[in-house]
């Protein structure tokens, strides 16, 4: 049974419009989360490197506010998110990542994410 894993990342004042696209569409994860991404319907393909090729489905999203996606080869319950919303007191964006890990790795997925949000941080200008 894996756990679900929940981390927060304020980017800087940036418009929504710009972030929802970084996090939802092929070429804007491209930019920051894995060397090739296309999409089919529903379902985006994820490659790094030359041979890991991992295949996601969108279960769930609303414009510029979330995006639910599924790996199509793990359990069923579970998944990872991106979630956007506007923080008042700091005036930042903040993107919620939501994921599943194994009893004992959440801390190794968090690091995992956290390596990642930096990738998009620096590539992207947030």
């Amino acid at each position: 049974m894996k756990k679900k894993v929940h981390i927060e990342y304020p980017l800087n004042p940036s418009s929504s419009n710009i972030i929802w696209s970084i996090v939802s569409t092929a070429a804007g994860l491209q930019r920051w989360f894995a060397d090739r991404v296309n999409k089919a319907g529903k379902t985006y393909t994820f490659q790094w490197g030359k041979t890991e090729v991992r295949s996601a489905d969108v279960i769930n999203s609303r414009a510029e506010s979330f995006i639910r996606f599924h790996w199509t080869d793990e359990e069923p319950k579970t998944y990872f998110e991106f979630k956007l919303h506007y923080d008042e007191l700091t005036t930042n964006r903040v993107l919620e990542v939501t994921d599943f890990a194994d009893e004992g790795e959440e801390e190794d997925v968090k690091s995992l994410w956290d390596s990642q949000i930096d990738v998009l941080r620096r590539t992207c200008g947030l």
